[in-house]
């Protein structure tokens, strides 16, 4: 979910809002290099947004719901003796309304079961 204040960076009033309210499914391949300690990593995949979707600037002015898709992709490391630790950067495009997010990720793998 986004919002927008009608604010820009500055505080200065603007017209222009990317907002959001969905739920995102699909899937991602990972292909990641072999290397002990530091294994960096890219992924890819496909999926599907379902929403409300608002993109209004200078360039676009894109109001839809429903349905669309998106193309997920990362960049990162997997870290540690094990590679169990999992830093990367995670994109998700959605050309047909306009936008994009992006986030850091940080994750951790542990054993539930050690025999």
């Amino acid at each position: 979910m986004t919002n927008s204040n009608g604010k820009d960076l500055y505080n200065n009033p603007t017209f222009e809002k990317a907002e959001s309210k969905a739920v995102l499914l699909g899937g991602k391949a990972r292909v990641r290099a072999p290397i002990p300690w530091v294994a960096p990593y890219v992924e890819i995949g496909l999926g599907t947004s379902i929403g409300k979707f608002e993109t209004l600037t200078a360039f676009d002015n894109v109001d839809k719901g429903g349905i669309i898709y998106h193309i997920p992709f990362s960049l990162g490391l997997e870290l540690g003796k094990n590679n169990n630790v999992d830093l990367g950067l995670a994109y998700y495009f959605q050309p047909s309304v306009e936008q994009f997010v992006g986030a850091f990720a940080v994750g951790v793998t542990f054993l539930l079961n050690t025999k």
